[in-house]
């Protein structure tokens, strides 16, 4: 939230679910909880988010707005395709390098607590499709050979290559961000 810009009663739900995931797991949030911390009642927790599931796809929908918009920044900023599609992965990793949420989903599916995981994996398919939809919108400014069916495939198989080495990063987020930038670049010249 920027200054001066009141935290709205979501917001602190959102954000007090986030801070005793990463404190506690996912298994130690309850609606009481997330109550208690943010003084407001149980019944205010479910009318502002609803129950626990529809909890969790707030988070990841929340993570994934903010993910986007380091991507959507990285697009308006460069004027070069390629320059952009680097940009935008590495600011996605570097992000992700930071994020308490993620590792706090990802470290669980070493243990019991992988309540969280599904939104990110399995149930990932509206997810994706956001993803690329932004995406796809945001690259018809730039100069391609694509059409819109092989722009949607790239774009959904480099957003896969990306989720893939945010969950387990092999890489520094600049060494990833120029291989998937040289992968792309192999797409664009067949």
């Amino acid at each position: 939230m920027g200054p001066g810009v009141p935290e709205t009663t979501r917001q602190r739900i959102l954000d007090a679910a986030v801070e005793m995931t990463t404190e506690a797991g996912w298994a130690s949030v309850t609606m009481s909880r997330i109550a208690e911390r943010c003084g407001v009642s149980r019944q205010t927790v479910y009318n502002d988010i609803g129950a626990k599931p529809a909890l969790a796809k707030s988070l990841i929908l929340r993570e994934l707005e903010q993910f986007l918009a380091v991507v959507s920044s990285a697009f308006d900023e460069e004027d070069d395709f390629l320059r952009a599609i680097r940009q935008a992965t590495y600011a996605v990793l570097d992000r992700a390098q930071d994020n308490k949420l993620l590792h706090a989903v990802v470290s669980a599916t070493h243990g019991a607590d992988t309540e969280l995981l599904p939104y990110l994996t399995s149930h990932s398919e509206g997810l994706l499709g956001y993803a690329t939809e932004i995406i796809h919108e945001h690259i018809r400014k730039f100069e391609h050979s694509l059409s819109d069916e092989q722009a949607d495939a790239t774009i959904e198989m480099t957003v896969r290559v990306v989720l893939s080495h945010v969950m387990q990063p092999t890489k520094s987020p600049d060494e990833t961000a120029d291989d998937i930038a040289w992968l792309v670049s192999r797409v664009l010249r067949a």
